[in-house]
């Protein structure tokens, strides 16, 4: 990796007291790359770029939709709108053709015109309800394909176990038009995120693994699903092998597919972009940047921490892109999900400190 150097530009002034303690300061990012703060969003999750100067929120804790403005195409997103509340974790949110699609854990939601209509009362349309109401890894993620269907993930309901409803552990796509539901990829413990190659089409997503086998294994996960129906491995073989220690009965690792690359273990890798700006110097529509959200019950914290994958490398190889959120065991952000702007820049939630970061390049 390149030298890194500490830059921090502010470009989003607020009188809130949290937001001004924030020591982005200690933010280490590659020669060239500057990081902002563009938005404050409580628990930030989700994010959705809307028509130009618009962008949307997803929340899991706060219960909320939110909807961010930049009137005056600056960047930065000065107005805030709360569309929906006291959802149940609409974390998953997305956007197409004007209408905003927002998945909570027992439904998926669609607001018609979501870029006009007025901040409350806001009409919404059910799209589904046919969804496990449980809270256990029920928050999901949502974005369109390249086939037009709306893609979901539907976590395992526990840390590790079967489960009678097969649609468990699983991404799926929704159509919109017949509401059917087809399961695209079996044996994934809990992927919060997952993008299609610019290119190949090809789905890549992330998938955190189980825990209580300690610090250091099994190793979090990125994967490619090459054709529909695969299954990887949950919850009989973890990180392509490792045997479930309860549930392994002698199934060969190759009847599962490897992850193409391992993570790390409890890392906790959440949304993820492919990068299809012309900003960054350094990568390309190969360029894969991973949020990873930071371990909870690891006796030596990791994660907390943007890596940059190179797709196109044999072997796939990874580089850390952003850090310092993590200082010694104590952490005071948590990255969540990554979109490419219009623009090549790359905005990133937050959902511990609240904020909406954006990244951009300068020539040193």
């Amino acid at each position: 990796m390149t030298q890194r150097i500490l830059l921090f530009t502010l470009l989003y002034s607020l009188s809130h007291a949290s937001l001004a303690d924030l020591p982005l300061e200690r933010l280490r990012l590659p020669a060239g790359y500057t990081l902002s703060v563009v938005a404050e969003v409580d628990n930030a999750r989700q994010i959705a770029l809307g028509e130009p100067g618009t962008l949307f929120v997803g929340s899991r804790r706060a219960g909320k939709v939110y909807r961010l403005r930049d009137s005056d195409g600056d960047g930065i997103y000065e107005q805030q709108e709360i569309l929906l509340k006291r959802l149940n974790m609409p974390s998953g949110i997305a956007y197409r053709d004007g209408d905003l699609y927002i998945a909570a854990v027992n439904q998926i939601l669609r607001i018609t015109d979501a870029g006009t209509q007025p901040q409350r009362p806001v009409a919404t349309e059910l799209i589904t309800d046919y969804l496990p109401d449980i809270k256990h890894h029920g928050w999901k993620y949502l974005k369109f394909g390249p086939d037009g269907e709306l893609y979901f993930n539907l976590g395992a309901p526990c840390n590790i176990c079967l489960s009678d409803d097969p649609r468990f552990a699983s991404i799926l796509k929704l159509n919109l038009q017949t509401t059917r539901q087809t399961i695209v990829a079996h044996g994934v413990r809990n992927s919060v995120g997952f993008a299609w190659h610019p290119s190949s089409h090809e789905l890549w997503f992330t998938d955190n693994g189980r825990d209580h086998l300690g610090d250091d294994q099994p190793d979090d996960e990125l994967n490619r699903l090459s054709e529909p129906g695969q299954h990887f491995g949950y919850p009989y073989v973890h990180a392509g092998d490792i045997p479930d220690p309860a549930l392994h009965q002698g199934q060969s690792f190759s009847d599962y597919q490897s992850p193409v690359l391992k993570l790390g273990a409890h890392v906790a890798p959440l949304g993820l972009s492919f990068y299809t700006g012309n900003q960054f110097p350094d990568a390309n529509q190969n360029s894969l940047f991973i949020a990873e959200h930071g371990s909870w019950n690891r006796s030596s914290k990791v994660g907390y921490r943007v890596v940059q994958v190179d797709t196109s490398a044999t072997p796939i190889t990874q580089r850390v892109f952003i850090e310092g959120w993590l200082q010694g065991e104590s952490a005071w952000g948590r990255p969540v999900d990554i979109v490419t702007d219009r623009d090549g820049s790359l905005l990133i939630s937050d959902d511990k400190a609240g904020v909406i970061y954006r990244v951009s390049y300068r020539k040193p």
